[in-house]
């Protein structure tokens, strides 16, 4: 069985085959993903983490099984502003033959790199054709990941980088500058956002981070960092002004920005517009209008991780 570090899963995925990867396995529509665990875990501070399980299999044809996959996942939010990052993970990989374990795969890096993926492929999709300036919200490992995913096919113009604590921002935004990005931190994050064409968050917060009035006619909003139904990046006002399209509808709809105003009786289900196996295979055309704002919920599915973990194990060469 083969182990795959950090540095090995950045070369076997780069962003133009990852997210081709993805598209590829969203519009065969051949993987089978039962619905995650999630599992609180109650830590000695009063916070409360999670243990994620995150199944999946894919078929080859008639004859039988391609890959089986599972992710494990744990999130501790209280490691935040510690050396232990928030979330941590591992991935194996099964040969779908004979069930032989094939690899043993940095979690960690495959889920942010997945995870920006998909929020570059639905904003090829949702953003307009000529955005060129781009806001993440965050400061945590899938920043630069996220920063990195929207700008690989897009000519970027600004990558604006905005944290709580303004020396991650400036980390983060140093960081993706020495690689080439156009990237500096930002101290008004009302300002950043009413001036963007995408606005991208990766947080923790239970309370919105991004106020819908900020948004201007055009922008897409992409919201990646919640999954449980406490937590919440996006206002009232942002799911009033925008066309709601999902990763998978299971999962966006509990997490907080899409169950929260379902609860109140704001956002029905049959108010989600698509999701983004329907953008990928054409399904559905996407963004219908210059002006309209748009709005992409990434909750994570197992199927992405299924998709790069195939994508790592071949050495980068999509199957």
């Amino acid at each position: 069985m083969h182990f795959f570090d950090e540095d090995s899963v950045i070369a076997a995925t780069p962003w133009d085959r990852l997210i081709d990867a993805l598209a590829g396995t969203l519009r065969r529509g051949t993987t089978t993903s039962p619905d995650r665990h999630v599992h609180d875990l109650a830590q000695p501070d009063g916070s409360t983490g999670a243990l994620l399980l995150m199944p999946s299999w894919a078929n080859r044809d008639s004859t039988g099984l391609d890959a089986v996959g599972v992710k494990v996942v744990t999130y501790y939010p209280a490691n935040a502003g510690t050396a232990v990052p928030t979330v941590n993970a591992a991935y194996v990989l099964f040969d779908g033959a004979d069930g032989k374990p094939l690899a043993t795969i940095d979690g960690d890096t495959l889920t942010a790199r997945r995870t920006a993926a998909v929020s570059a492929l639905a904003a090829r999709h949702l953003a307009r054709p000529d955005a060129r300036s781009l806001v993440v919200v965050g400061t945590g490992q899938l920043a630069p990941n996220l920063a990195m995913a929207h700008a690989s096919g897009r000519d970027l113009e600004s990558i604006t980088i905005w944290g709580r604590n303004a020396a991650s921002a400036q980390r983060v935004a140093g960081r993706l500058r020495e690689l080439g990005y156009p990237a500096a931190p930002s101290g008004d994050l009302q300002a950043s956002v009413a001036s963007a064409d995408i606005v991208s968050c990766a947080t923790g917060a239970t309370e919105p981070v991004v106020q819908g009035r900020w948004l201007r006619p055009g922008t897409h909003l992409d919201l990646v960092g919640s999954f449980r139904p406490d937590m919440r990046e996006s206002d009232d006002e942002a799911i009033r002004r925008s066309t709601i399209f999902v990763d998978t509808v299971a999962g966006a709809t509990v997490s907080g920005d899409l169950a929260q105003p379902m609860a109140t009786g704001l956002l029905t289900e049959s108010e989600i517009t698509a999701d983004l196996a329907d953008l990928a295979s054409g399904r559905h055309p996407g963004r219908s209008a210059d002006n309209e704002i748009t709005l992409f919920k990434s909750a994570g599915f197992a199927a992405a991780d299924l998709a790069a973990a195939r994508l790592v194990a071949s050495g980068g060469v999509q199957s």
